[in-house]
Order: C-alpha cells, then sequence, then structure tokens
C-alpha cells in the first residue's frame, strides 16, 4: 500500500515544545495532514515511554495505533477521507557532544525501535552515562559510534539514521562541529548506517551532488515541536504496513518500495544561506568566499549554512550520475499559503477557518497539495488556492532565503 510517514518528531517531554505533543494530537493531525505512520519522538524519556505504553496498543508488527478511548472525535471537520487510523513507530533523537579529533563534536542521532523492549533496553543504558530525564532529546557526552553500539547491542532490528546532515551546529556533517564522511563519524561501525536525514534546509537534488552519499537513502522528516508541524517534511512509501517492511524499503535505498519525499524548499530552511541574523548579513556562497566569510558588521565569522556545506564536500556536476534517484516534491504548507493569499497570519482564526473548512471539502492537507486536480481545488475552494497551488507544483515561487537560524520565505505571489 502506498503511505506517508513522518518519523522524526518530538514530545512534550522535550525543551521548547508544545503541551499538545501527546499521542491524542499525533494522531489528529496526522489524519489531518494525511499521514499514516508517525514517529513517536523521543522514546528514551521514561515519562513518555510510560505515556505511550498507557495510551497505544499493538497493531501491525513494530508499529502501534491509538486506544479508541483517546482518539479525539469530537472535532467535527475531520472528513471521512483522513479517517484511516494512524500507526506510530518507536523513535528517539538523541544529542551527543563529545571531543573527537582535537574538536568539540556535536550529532544528533536517531534511532527507530521494534518496540518497547529493545527501547527500554537503549533507555536503561543511556540512563548509566548521563540524565534522560531532564529533556525528551538528552545530550549525553557520548561518541555517536558508541551510541550507535548501545543500539545495536538493544537489537539487531534497529535502525539508526543521522539526523539533519548538514545543520552547521548540531549534525554529522556541519560545518560548525561534524565530519567530512560519515565513516569518520562512525567508524568501525558505519556499515550499520543506511540513510540519512537532509534536514529542512537541503533537499535531495543538494545530496546528490556528493557521491559519498550515493550508497544511503535520503529521508526527510519535520522534526516537528509542535503537532501541526507534522509532515512539513515526509517520506513516501509503497509497501506493506509493518516495522519489517519500513525498514526493508528504507536499507534497500529501493525506489519501488521508497518513493521519495516530500520537502520543505529548502531556502525556506534556517540554515540555508551563510550569514548573521543579528547584523542583516545573509550571503550565498560565493559571497562569503569573496568577503573570507567574515562580517563586515561585526568583524566575526559568520554561520555558515548548508548550501555552503553541501558545496565545499561535492564532487560532482552531473546530478543524473546518482542511481535511484527517488521523486521529491517541494511543498508550502497550506495555512502558509492561505496566509499569503488573506493577507493575515497562518495562525489567525481566518486562516484556520478556511483550512479547515477546505480540509472538510477535500481530504486531507497532503491531498490537496499533492493529489488533487488544479481545476477542482479551484471548484471546492477558489481560483486563487488553485492558482497558487499551481504555481507550487511548478515551482513558481518567489525566495526569500533562510540563514543563521531565520527561517527563509517562499511566496507564490508578488506583494
Amino acid at each position: 500500500m502506498k503511505f506517508i510517514a513522518d518519523f522524526h518528531i518530538h514530545s512534550h517531554f522535550s525543551i521548547a515544545t508544545s503541551k499538545k505533543l501527546c499521542p491524542e494530537h499525533l494522531d489528529y493531525w496526522a489524519r489531518m495532514k494525511g499521514i499514516n505512520v508517525v514517529g513517536t519522538g523521543d522514546f528514551t524519556h521514561p515519562g513518555w515511554l510510560a505515556e505511550l505504553k498507557d495510551k497505544l496498543k499493538p497493531a501491525e508488527e513494530g508499529l502501534f495505533k491509538l486506544k479508541k478511548e483517546y482518539i479525539l472525535n469530537d472535532v467535527g471537520h475531520i472528513p471521512s477521507l483522513s479517517q484511516s487510523e494512524v500507526r506510530f513507530i518507536l523513535t528517539a533523537e538523541i544529542s551527543s557532544i563529545y571531543k573527537k579529533g582535537d574538536r568539540v563534536r556535536k550529532v544528533h542521532n536517531v534511532i527507530f525501535a521494534p518496540g518497547f523492549d529493545e527501547a527500554e533496553k537503549i533507555q536503561e543504558e543511556l540512563s548509566k552515562i548521563g540524565n534522560i530525564t531532564s529533556d525528551g532529546r538528552p545530550i549525553l557526552g557520548l561518541d555517536s559510534r558508541d551510541l550507535l553500539e548501545i543500539a545495536l547491542n538493544a537489537s539487531e532490528n534497529i535502525f539508526f539514521v543521522p539526523a539533519h546532515i548538514w545543520t552547521p551546529w548540531f549534525s554529522a556533517l556541519g560545518d560548525k562541529s561534524g565530519f567530512d564522511t560519515i565513516e569518520e563519524c562512525y567508524g568501525d561501525l558505519a556499515h550499520h548506517i543506511f540513510a540519512v536525514e537532509t534536514g529542512l534546509s537541503s533537499d535531495p537534488a543538494m545530496n546528490w551532488m556528493c557521491s559519498f552519499l550515493d550508497k544511503y537513502t535520503l529521508i526527510s522528516n519535520s522534526d516537528a515541536h509542535s503537532p501541526e508541524k507534522l509532515g512539513r517534511e515526509a517520506n513516501l512509501f509503497d509497501a506493506d504496513l509493518n516495522y519489517p517492511a519500513i525498514i526493508g524499503a528504507l536499507k534497500n535505498s529501493d525506489v519501488k518500495h521508497f518513493l521519495g519525499t516530500v520537502e520543505f524548499f529548502p531556502q525556506e530552511g534556517k540554515y540555508h544561506y551563510d550569514g548573521h541574523r543579528k547584523c542583516g548579513i545573509c550571503w550565498n556562497p560565493v559571497e562569503t568566499l569573496k568577503h573570507q566569510a567574515v562580517c563586515p558588521e561585526c568583524g566575526r565569522k559568520v554561520t555558515v549554512g548548508v548550501m555552503n556545506r553541501v558545496a565545499q564536500l561535492s564532487d560532482r556536476q552531473d546530478l543524473k550520475e546518482r542511481k535511484n534517484r527517488a521523486e521529491f516534491y517541494s511543498l508550502i504548507p497550506l495555512k502558509e499559503i492561505l496566509s499569503e493569499i488573506t493577507g493575515v497570519g497562518p495562525g489567525s482564526k481566518q486562516v484556520n477557518h478556511m483550512y479547515n473548512s477546505l480540509i472538510h471539502k477535500m481530504g486531507s492537507e497532503f491531498n490537496i497539495l499533492l493529489h488533487l486536480p488544479v481545476d477542482e481545488i479551484g471548484e471546492k475552494g477558489n481560483e486563487l488556492l488553485a492558482e497558487a497551488v499551481r504555481r507550487m507544483r511548478e515551482r513558481e515561487v518567489y525566495i526569500q532565503e533562510g540563514f543563521d537560524g531565520q527561517y527563509g520565505v517562499i511566496k507564490v505571489f508578488r506583494e
């Protein structure tokens, strides 16, 4: 079956996240978005794991679903098209900060677990190393290679993914604290890495520029810190709905079963270009090179973004040399499109009302953004929305790049 999955998210136990990041609201918003499989995030946190065990029940092998008594049914605008049951898969993100090769390394990794027993084994081992109760995404003084070893010792069926690999501050290949190859980061266990997460500030085509990434499946996830952010990036499958089939598709880079990804326009990511937010400096890699990466306002080094870092490590001009190039679709969240059309904020009552009405008429958000014919969107919505979706699908957009922690802006209409 074809389905959409968003694996890397967080819970309300993570710092700076929404209190609504609980199984009930994750299930609800997954249905609104049209997502079939959602990562739990944060399974290393004892409180979150206990909540998951209380509110979820087993479904297909390695997957879980929300118990009926917790399903939010009192909201009338969820149409029958998005009423399919959501599945949960156990995932967690770990922040490792450690010294290696005379540099301090800060790397985030995502772990998939096939069941609660395996998650508890990982949790038990990590509790011996540091505090896993203060944050849903624990910060540990643990080498990424050693974290991978702990996960593998818990189960041969775990799946381990370097998170948002290009982010400057916290990633395997980031400019500030990363490495130049995946092998440098994970050493003798690097052969257990089968997929990498591209992150919000890069898309698959950017990663195709680096031939050393050819052996990895390129996945994308929302890294959501609130339920509404689910699916801002996600993965497309045509596979059996169970843990072994999902992991098998990711391990084999098989475009027959792993169909590709849903992406941010990478320029919208908050580390796409280089610069200094406080100084108002935003540069492309060529401008950074001209200025020797020194900010003219404050005299300090600018934050080198993802596009620049990819360029540094790239070794390919013809992207067609990359085999198994899965499809990817660059989307703008529906509420952002509606915000641009109405001229009011995406969290406003007006936009929320329009959003709920459109979901009721046309099904899930992904159904509108990805699948529905433009003519039908015009008939059931309006012609301006139909034209906005057409332009988005054709990449006819206006771009203001993100940099140094500031999100970029993607628009479909001129002011």
